[in-house]
């Protein structure tokens, strides 16, 4: 029992620590700049493409779908076992399974959002929060729809923001409809998550609607280019 406590809690701490990965910082540093201080001055891959460039956004964005997905993935493989000796399969234990599983889900979210390296000041988590959706296997397909509807909301916008707040709320509806028998019973510890998360999103976004409102939201770069060859 004590050793199960110990790796889930081994778990949840990495998981935090992985999430707090600023890699958009780090790779505007290794380009001499503090992405902090420049254009949006958020630590994630939009603004880290809008300062470095596309090639280096693109590599943020990938990493930091990275480290929401391989700590989740490692957690939906092996704490089944784990927790094995402390479920009763038999009264609840899918359900606390599930418990589990999101606990851990949630960490690298959180890292994003407040990481230890940067003073508790971080981003939106929007790429790592989609790595994490993708790595449970009940939210992968509606995960990579709204992916799909992320790229194709965003092209036609120009706004990154307006496509995060599309891709979270398609998020949400698509996993309840597709687990509709099982959202509100064995999957309930995700269907909480999965609300939670879209609140989240949305909440992380507030500024970028306040500029919207205001039209000085800071646009895509291929939207900023062909607005510049016009002037």
């Amino acid at each position: 029992m004590i050793a199960t406590v110990a790796i889930l809690a081994a778990w949840i701490v990495g998981g935090y620590l992985v999430g707090a990965i600023p890699f958009g910082w780090l790779i505007g540093k290794m380009r001499g700049v503090d992405i902090r201080q420049l254009g949006s001055k958020n630590i994630g891959a939009t603004n880290c493409g809008r300062v470095c460039g596309w090639p280096f956004g693109v590599a943020a964005f990938l990493l930091d779908v990275a480290k929401g997905f391989v700590p989740v993935f490692t957690a939906v493989a092996w704490i089944p076992g784990v927790t094995a000796a402390c479920l009763d399969i038999d009264h609840g234990g899918l359900v606390w399974h599930w418990v589990v599983v999101v606990g851990v889900a949630a960490c690298p979210i959180l890292g994003h959002v407040f990481p230890i390296y940067l003073g508790f000041r971080g981003g939106k988590a929007v790429a790592t929060a989609l790595g994490v959706v993708l790595a449970l296997p009940m939210l992968r397909w509606p995960a990579l729809a709204a992916f799909g509807l992320w790229v194709i909301v965003t092209a036609a916008s120009g706004y990154v923001s307006v496509g995060s707040t599309a891709a979270a709320m398609a998020l949400g509806a698509g996993y309840l409809w597709r687990e509709q028998t099982r959202a509100w019973n064995d999957y309930l510890a995700v269907t909480l998550f999965v609300l939670l998360l879209v609140i989240m999103v949305i909440a992380r976004h507030r500024s970028n609607y306040a500029r919207l409102l205001k039209g000085t939201e800071n646009g895509v770069l291929w939207r900023k280019k062909k607005a510049a060859n016009h002037t």
